[in-house]
């Protein structure tokens, strides 16, 4: 079903633009509708998609383009890059693989990787409950982040680009950590990275072909993949990226690669990023996610007990600290019961990503093909977070269809 309205913007080259819904029309669910087409218009941006569930099964699955007449519309089933929700699902991974004791949280990540040259040896002492908990000692804001430092590793280990993961810890072993591991929380990329390949080693099993095959697949997801970086390696169903400030840089994909891309197709390298940023899905398959996690005394994933910890607030955390990050998720207790909302956002060139669990069994995705509405203006989520909830409070009357199938 298409919802079509003529809008007063113009496109560079002129045209005006109109905005294009696709998906079936949920009216009682409109506020939604109106929350996210409010915000393209206003900001400019081309393409979303917006899934909700609630009580486990999805109940609205629409498409947005804003975009001049003739433009290939966004559909339901397109693909979007996640970005950082690609981390909650590492960490479900790591969680599954700690039920079948392949895996001990506070087992050190030295005695199942190949860390021994490593010149700080704390390195080696850093356990897996910390990296999921971004404790693990790295502080990209007090030195920078080795999964967009390709050119320097490159020339550092005298290897050609592309990168791989196994070139970035090559490197980070030749580098001191930021801090003592467990003192503190930093966000690190490279500490999802090397999560990464602690499930390949545990396996045996490459970490995008195992989590397709104990994750994905037993909870019907079948499109999600880690994404390719150059536009020529854009997959059919995948939507486009846009940067509004149109910038040109040096590709870092290596021989194969133009040397000059569009910054969101070769200014880094999405498959090296696959465990922290690496996924491309829908938004109605990042629901599906979520309601696998809607009873924690019967998911499909995860036993109760570890639902229980990788929400957990972490050891030394303040109580007073309000939303606090766990292993994966952000967290919020919203309620003296202990009841919790989990998300999780993403953020890249081209893309703005956001994944809310909510305690009340409602779930949302929305994907964005873009990042910056204007120079020096990124944050999209801190706007649309709470848009999202007052959305879901306006519904006075939520209906019953079932898109899972």
């Amino acid at each position: 079903m298409v919802d079509s309205f003529a809008g007063s913007a113009e496109s560079g080259d002129g045209r005006p633009k109109t905005l294009r819904i696709e998906g079936l029309s949920v009216p009682p669910l409109a506020p939604f509708d109106e929350v996210v087409t409010n915000f393209m218009v206003e900001r400019n941006i081309e393409r979303a998609s917006l899934a909700v569930s609630r009580n486990g099964r999805p109940v609205f699955a629409r498409a947005y383009t804003w975009a001049p007449i003739g433009t290939v519309p966004t559909y339901p089933t397109n693909l979007f890059r996640i970005a950082s929700i690609s981390k909650p699902i590492t960490a479900v991974a790591i969680m599954q693989l700690v039920e079948i004791r392949k895996i001990d949280l506070d087992r050190p990540i030295g005695s199942i990787l190949d860390l021994a040259d490593a010149v700080d040896p704390r390195m080696k002492t850093v356990t897996v409950r910390q990296l999921l908990e971004h404790r693990g000692g790295w502080d990209s804001a007090a030195s920078f982040d080795p999964m967009f430092h390709d050119f320097a590793i490159a020339k550092a280990l005298g290897k050609s680009l592309p990168t791989t993961p196994t070139m970035i810890i090559d490197y980070m072993k030749t580098r001191r950590l930021d801090f003592d591991p467990g003192t503190r929380y930093a966000y690190s990329n490279f500490g999802y990275c090397l999560l990464g390949r602690i499930i390949e080693a545990v396996t045996g099993q490459p970490y995008e072909a195992y989590v397709q095959k104990h994750l994905l697949a037993p909870i019907g997801i079948t499109d999600m993949c880690i994404g390719r970086s150059l536009l020529t390696e854009r997959l059919p169903a995948e939507v486009n990226y846009e940067d509004p400030l149109h910038r040109v840089v040096s590709s870092v994909m290596g021989p194969g690669s133009p040397a000059k891309v569009p910054v969101p197709y070769g200014a880094w390298n999405l498959r090296t990023m696959d465990a922290h940023g690496g996924w491309v899905a829908t938004a109605l398959d990042l629901v599906r996610f979520a309601c696998a996690l809607d009873v924690i005394t019967n998911s499909p994933l995860l036993r109760r007990s570890s639902i229980e910890t990788m929400w957990a607030r972490p050891s030394g955390e303040s109580t007073n600290s309000s939303p606090y990050y766990a292993a994966g998720w952000s967290v919020r207790v919203v309620n003296s019961a202990g009841a919790m909302n989990t998300w999780h956002n993403g953020s890249l060139d081209g893309s703005t990503t956001l994944l809310v669990h909510r305690w009340d069994r409602l779930n949302w995705a929305l994907l964005f093909n873009s990042r910056e509405a204007e120079r020096g203006h990124r944050d999209y989520l801190n706007e649309i977070d709470p848009a999202l909830h007052r959305a879901a409070a306006k519904v006075t009357a939520w209906p019953t269809p079932d898109l899972a199938n």
